[in-house]
């Protein structure tokens, strides 16, 4: 069988012809070096994740999100005091998240931010010790895709698995949609997907097409973007 990023694998299956770089591969969780450099060899259920060019590890899904640094999330603001947020980002603890970490917050100007608002942050810590942290900009302290979320807009939950399909770039579902209409996405780490659209008939189609996603194989997936 060929075992590719992104699909799901269980113990004792085999990856052939891995991509290496001067036959060096780095693997995480999950897996086992074979024979020889570039065969792996499963060791417990879940996601293969690659990470160009030679970065190999399986993600074993979890009912609940595990923080992991560098991941981008979407959150709710659960809880608000001076300029420190709670925001639920549906793990074990709650993350904080500052006010003066949006671009161009000052202790006079920030963003006006409320409980049950929605964010779409980096987390920039996450250790078993410590609760998460998060921000709302890059190391050039630009916010790029980062920051508050529209309430216009629509939040689901789908299978941490998916989130990998939506984030692969050869997945053809997102780019199928975006034929049909034009919407805005942001896609956390932690299973949740905000999105928006022009009305409400394309922003329930968007929901129906990711809810049912989630549940079909990559190739499933593929060929009912080619019927579209």
């Amino acid at each position: 069988m060929d075992i590719k990023p992104g699909d799901f694998v269980m113990p004792g299956d085999t990856i052939k012809d891995i991509s290496s770089i001067k036959n060096l591969v780095i693997i995480g969780p999950g897996l086992h070096q074979g024979n020889d450099v570039n065969t792996l060899i499963i060791t417990r259920p879940g996601i293969l994740c690659h990470k160009p060019h030679n970065i190999y590890w399986v993600e074993t899904p979890h009912k609940r999100y595990i923080p992991k640094k560098g991941d981008l999330v979407v959150g709710v603001i659960v809880k608000k005091s001076g300029d420190a947020l709670k925001v639920d980002i549906g793990s074990a603890e709650q993350a904080a998240l500052s006010l003066l970490s949006f671009e161009g917050a000052t202790k006079k100007q920030k963003p006006d931010l409320q409980v049950g608002d929605l964010v779409y942050a980096k987390l920039l810590s996450a250790n078993k010790e410590m609760e998460p942290e998060l921000v709302c900009i890059d190391k050039y302290y630009k916010a790029g895709n980062l920051g508050p979320l529209s309430s216009d807009g629509f939040l689901v939950n789908v299978l941490p698995e998916f989130v990998y399909k939506l984030l692969n770039v050869e997945n053809p579902l997102l780019r199928t949609l975006g034929k049909k209409f034009p919407f805005e996405i942001a896609v956390g780490m932690n299973g949740k997907v905000w999105f928006n659209a022009k009305s409400t008939s394309d922003c329930l189609t968007l929901m129906r097409a990711l809810l049912v996603a989630q549940h079909q194989k990559e190739k499933e997936i593929i060929e009912a973007c080619n019927k579209r």
